[in-house]
């Protein structure tokens, strides 16, 4: 990532809007965030009622919003704002890395969970891929993201996307996401289909790249909630 002194046109830039009630650190996120070409802060907020008022109005394309709001806490506004902007995405920006906090993120449609000691060049990366369709979580709640998962028992369900022929996967990428989602490692998936470790590495590799992920949970993520695996 580099910093540019210019924006592109609004229509190829990602609008974020900012819901964090500590002044200090939306100034260092719209600074940070400015400087990166494609992202622009056109709004932000001190609390969830002012930043459902900002979505109601502007739609953005990114909600980035703390958890730990004044008045009506974060969950109570992702529930709100999915409703009334169905399209905008949501990332959670938080410092607690709790199980409870992370699956109620997820469960209430938050796309990604990033915690406050991000690296800015990271964040904006998350943020172009989140608008994009992709989910992502801190490598800090990884363990969890998969409990989501793997705590229950499992159905496979074969979906292709209509609307994005890219998101379609083979019969075999199908078996193998099964077992990511499941938390199985590369070797594991591996001596479960009877395939070279090489082989399952690239199976997973092309989910990643047609799920437009960067990581396994991220995939895992966006497997059960855009229908692929049932849980």
């Amino acid at each position: 990532m580099y910093s540019m002194t210019f924006k592109k046109p609004l229509a190829s830039v990602v609008r974020v809007a900012i819901i964090e009630d500590y002044k200090l650190t939306r100034v260092g996120l719209k600074c940070a965030l400015d400087k990166i070409e494609g992202i622009e802060v056109v709004e932000e907020a001190q609390n969830a009622l002012m930043g459902i008022e900002i979505v109601k109005k502007i739609h953005p394309d990114i909600v980035l919003m703390d958890l730990g709001l004044p008045g009506m806490n974060g969950f109570e506004a992702m529930e709100i704002i999915k409703k009334i902007s169905p399209e905008t995405k949501i990332i959670i920006l938080t410092s607690h890395d709790s199980e409870e906090d992370t699956r109620n993120s997820f469960n209430f449609g938050a796309s990604a969970y990033c915690l406050k000691d991000i690296d800015p060049n990271t964040l904006s990366c998350v943020i172009k891929n989140v608008a994009k369709g992709a989910f992502w979580a801190d490598s800090a709640v990884a363990d969890t993201v998969f409990k989501m998962f793997s705590k229950s028992k499992m159905s496979f369900v074969q979906r292709h996307c209509a609307s994005n022929d890219d998101m379609k996967l083979t019969p075999r990428e199908n078996e193998v996401l099964k077992l990511l989602v499941e938390g199985k490692s590369n070797t594991e998936i591996a001596k479960e289909l009877v395939v070279s470790t090489h082989t399952a590495k690239a199976h997973v590799c092309s989910i990643l790249q047609k799920f437009c992920v960067q990581d396994r949970v991220s995939a895992a993520v966006k497997a059960v909630r855009e229908g692929f695996v049932v849980i």
